[in-house]
C-alpha cells in the first residue's frame, strides 16, 4: 500500500493540530483506510475524526455501530454518528445525498482540511460502466474524482489505484478487523450486479484493468477541462438570469451546447446533479428544436419551461407537479413504485400488459392535469379522469398527484390501481410491456 502513501504525501498538507475527516462504515475499505491514515499520522501527527453514518436499514446496523465505535476509543480516534430516519423510502441516491450532507457537516464542525472517502480501482469501473449504461456526460463517464475540491475543504480517494484484492490481502496481513455488509450481495442493487457479474469477467482478461479503467477516467477528464474553458468564455453572455437564450444557444456546436445545459442544471442541482442523465438532456434537446413556442419537460424534481426564445427552471416542489421517464422504474412523491415487470401474477387494476408497436416509446409517468381524458378497456370513447376519480371516490388532494402513464403522444395508456386504458392486452394476447403499480 506504499502507492497510497505517496498519495497521502503527494496531496495533503498537515500540521499537528489539523483535523481530517474519514467516512468510516466498519467494511473492509474504510478500515483498511482508516489504518494508512493512523500510519500517515506518525509522520505528520494531525487528528482523525470518524464519521460513521448507521443507515438504519438492517438489524446489524447497531452491531456494526458499536464495533466501529469501540475501535476509534480504543485507537483513541474522534469518533461522530449518525442515525438516519427516512420520510421517504430508501433508495441509494437518497443514502448517497444524506451521507455526504452528513459529512459536510462533520467537516465543518471540526474545520477539517480534508474528508477521505474509501473508494477503491473496483468502485472506479463499477461506476463507469453502470454511467456508460445508463447514460451521461464525458464528466460523468469518467466516474468520480479521486480529488474534489470544496469551498473550504478537498474530498480525497486515496484508494482509487488499488483494487478490491490487494485491499483484503493488506487486512489480512496486518490482522485488522472489519465487518461484512451482506446487502453488498443483495443482487437487487445495480451495483452489485455489476460486481459479482462483470468484473470477474474483465479481471480475467487483465488483473490490472483498474488502471486502464483509471486511465480512461484521467483522459476524459482532461477533454472535459478544455470543454469547460470553451464554455466559460460564453457561458455569461447565453445565460442570463438563470434563463437560457435559446438563438444564442443554437448558433453553438451541439457539444458546446449540451455542456452549457448540463452546466446550468449543475447550477440549479448541486450535488443531486448524478440524477440527470442523457435522456433528460436529449429531452431539452428536444424540446429546444421543436417549433412549439411553449412546452414543458419534467426532469427529477424540477420543471423545464420553454417559452418563445427563453429556458427557464423551476422547482416542482413549489409547482406540485411531476414527470418521469419511465425505464425500468419510477419512484413516485408518495414512495409508490410503477415497476417494468418481466411477468406479472397480477389480473387487477395495478398491473398493465402492453404492445409496444400500439403506443409511442418513451414512456412518461406524470401527475394528474386538469382536463385529462382517456380510453378505458371495454369502453366506447373518452372519459375524463376526474369523472373516473369522483366515481372511485378519490379525494381532491390525492387527484393533484395521482400518477397517470402516458406516451410520448400523450396517450394516456394507464391510470395505475385504479382503470386500464384500451392499450391494456389480455394475457393470450400480444404484448413487450409489463408494468405494476406497487
Amino acid at each position: 500500500m506504499e502507492e497510497v502513501l505517496s498519495f497521502l504525501r503527494k496531496n495533503t498538507n498537515l500540521n499537528p493540530d489539523d483535523y481530517v475527516v474519514i467516512g468510516l462504515s466498519g467494511g473492509p475499505d474504510s478500515m483498511a483506510l482508516l489504518n494508512l491514515l493512523i500510519n500517515y499520522k506518525n509522520e505528520c501527527n494531525f487528528n482523525i475524526v470518524c464519521a460513521h453514518v448507521h443507515h438504519n436499514l438492517r438489524k446489524e446496523s447497531d452491531n456494526e455501530a458499536k464495533f466501529v465505535k469501540e475501535y476509534c476509543k480504543d485507537h483513541n480516534l474522534i469518533f461522530e454518528m449518525t442515525k438516519f430516519k427516512y420520510d421517504t423510502k430508501f433508495t441509494e441516491s437518497l443514502g448517497h445525498k444524506m451521507r455526504y450532507e452528513f459529512f459536510d457537516k462533520i467537516v465543518k464542525k471540526y474545520n477539517a482540511k480534508y474528508l477521505f472517502t474509501a473508494h477503491h480501482g473496483d468502485d472506479l469501473i463499477e461506476t463507469v460502466l453502470m454511467r456508460i449504461v445508463r447514460g451521461s456526460t464525458i464528466s460523468g463517464y469518467s466516474g468520480f474524482d479521486y480529488i474534489v475540491h470544496k469551498d473550504n475543504y478537498d474530498i480525497l480517494r486515496p484508494l482509487i489505484s488499488v483494487t478490491k484484492e490487494k485491499i483484503l490481502n493488506y487486512l489480512d496481513e496486518y490482522n485488522i478487523p472489519f465487518v461484512i455488509d451482506n446487502s453488498n450481495s443483495d443482487m437487487s442493487y445495480t451495483r452489485n450486479r455489476y460486481r459479482k457479474k462483470i468484473l470477474p469477467i474483465l479481471k480475467q482478461e487483465d488483473l490490472n484493468v483498474h488502471l486502464k479503467f483509471l486511465q480512461y477516467s484521467d483522459c476524459l477528464k482532461e477533454y472535459d477541462e478544455y470543454i469547460k474553458d470553451q464554455v466559460n468564455c460564453i457561458y455569461d453572455d447565453i445565460v442570463v438570469d438563470n434563463k437560457i437564450n435559446i438563438s444564442k444557444l443554437k448558433s453553438c456546436k451541439l457539444l458546446i451546447i449540451k455542456h452549457i445545459i448540463y452546466r446550468w442544471l449543475s447550477n440549479v442541482y448541486k450535488d443531486d446533479i448524478y440524477l440527470i442523465n442523457a435522456k433528460h438532456l436529449n429531452s431539452i434537446l428536444n424540446m429546444i428544436d421543436s417549433l412549439k413556442p411553449n412546452i414543458k419537460v419534467y426532469l427529477p424534481n424540477y420543471q423545464i419551461v420553454k417559452e418563445y426564445n427563453k429556458l427557464s427552471i423551476n422547482n416542482l416542489k413549489e409547482t406540485n407537479e411531476y414527470e418521469y421517464i419511465l425505464n425500468e422504474e419510477v419512484l413516485l412523491p408518495d414512495g409508490k413504485k410503477i415497476i417494468k415487470v418481466n411477468n406479472s401474477k397480477l389480473t387487477n387494476n395495478f398491473v398493465t400488459h402492453l404492445n409496444s408497436s400500439d403506443i409511442v416509446l418513451p414512456l412518461y409517468v406524470r401527475n394528474y392535469r386538469i382536463g385529462d381524458k382517456m380510453t378505458i378497456k371495454n369502453f366506447s370513447g373518452h372519459k375524463k379522469l376526474k369523472d373516473i376519480f369522483i366515481n372511485e371516490k378519490i379525494n381532491l388532494n390525492d387527484r393533484q398527484s395521482y400518477p397517470v402513464v402516458v406516451d410520448s403522444s400523450g396517450n394516456i395508456i394507464w391510470l395505475p390501481g385504479i382503470k386500464k386504458s384500451s392499450f391494456d392486452n389480455k394475457k393470450n394476447e400480444k404484448y413487450d410491456i409489463i408494468l405494476e403499480y406497487r
